[in-house]
């Protein structure tokens, strides 16, 4: 039995071992450092130019260049994407082009998901999906195991490489805009508030207060009435979908509430059973894309 037990812990101190030096291992994802970047086709979604094609590196043609590839969509990743690209967007006059690409298995779901969290995501830059699939652009040997990859180029050559399976805006967020000011010629690297990256009451104090919207407060408590029938709460639902249609920041507002409504267990206080279904619909199909932490394929 002893001998049993020696081969048993030793077998075991191996393979906590081998963990824990794979868990130090670097991830790659993407041309590294001083490899060529090649041009591919990716779909715009978002914007005006909804549906057109657009290509990053032929827009860029030798120039500073910054894009990101979404992997998974997590609270972390959407916020780290947005901080900096709402920057590289100010830096556009310098000569920088930036753009984010997403990957998805599932271009449909991921295309219909964007467009509900049109409102979270950068709009001043290009924002599309790679249509031939989660693997990327064939030549970036893109690992779909991390979360985010983040290419800095210039001269149609890698400068700067992030694989980032955590993200972390705290972390990561000043190395990616040091490579981007680099890239551009050097200078001062703005602070995590200036790319809206910071936690707590520092970053609150520059959200805008919460949206006031005396329509979308009136159709919503047509829903919720009590006393409404199914018909009247579908009828009264249609009508806060068309208008949510016409304004994103009701959208948001929509997946705000409602989540908030079931994440407190109150959903059986809002309506009628009929009303308790649309909420929770509504709970998914709105829901603020930094709660989404699921991937988009």
């Amino acid at each position: 039995m002893f001998p049993s037990r020696v081969m048993l812990l030793t077998t075991v101190s191996v393979l906590l071992a081998g963990s824990a030096l794979a868990a130090d291992e670097e991830v790659f994802s993407g041309p590294q450092v001083g490899e060529p970047i090649t041009p591919f086709v990716a779909r715009q979604v978002l914007g005006a130019k909804a549906n057109q094609e657009f290509d990053l590196v032929r827009q860029a043609d030798g120039k500073p260049l910054v894009m990101i590839f979404v992997h998974k969509v997590t609270r972390p990743s959407l916020g780290l994407t947005r901080g900096i690209m709402s920057y590289a967007a100010t830096r556009a006059k310098d000569g920088l082009t930036a753009g984010i690409v997403f990957l998805s298995g599932d271009v449909t779901e991921t295309e219909n998901w964007m467009k509900r969290a049109a409102h979270a995501i950068p709009g001043k830059v290009p924002v599309g999906i790679y249509d031939a699939g989660r693997e990327g652009p064939g030549a970036y040997g893109l690992n779909r195991n991390v979360t985010l990859t983040v290419l800095v180029a210039k001269e149609n050559e890698v400068t700067a490489n992030f694989a980032l399976v955590q993200p972390s805006a705290q972390a990561d967020g000043p190395k990616i805009a040091r490579a981007v000011v680099d890239v551009l010629g050097g200078g001062p690297v703005p602070t995590l508030e200036q790319l809206g990256l910071m936690r707590g009451r520092a970053n609150a104090k520059q959200r805008p207060a919460r949206m006031q919207d005396p329509r979308l407060d009136s159709l919503l408590r047509a829903v919720i009435q009590k006393t409404a029938s199914e018909e009247e709460v579908q009828a009264a639902a249609a009508a806060v979908e068309a208008y949510a249609k016409k304004n994103a920041a009701a959208g948001e507002r929509i997946g705000q509430i409602t989540n908030n409504i079931i994440k407190a267990g109150k959903l059986e206080n809002y309506g009628t059973p009929a009303a308790q279904k649309v909420l929770t619909r509504w709970a998914k199909e709105f829901a603020p894309a930094t709660d989404r932490p699921s991937e988009p394929e």
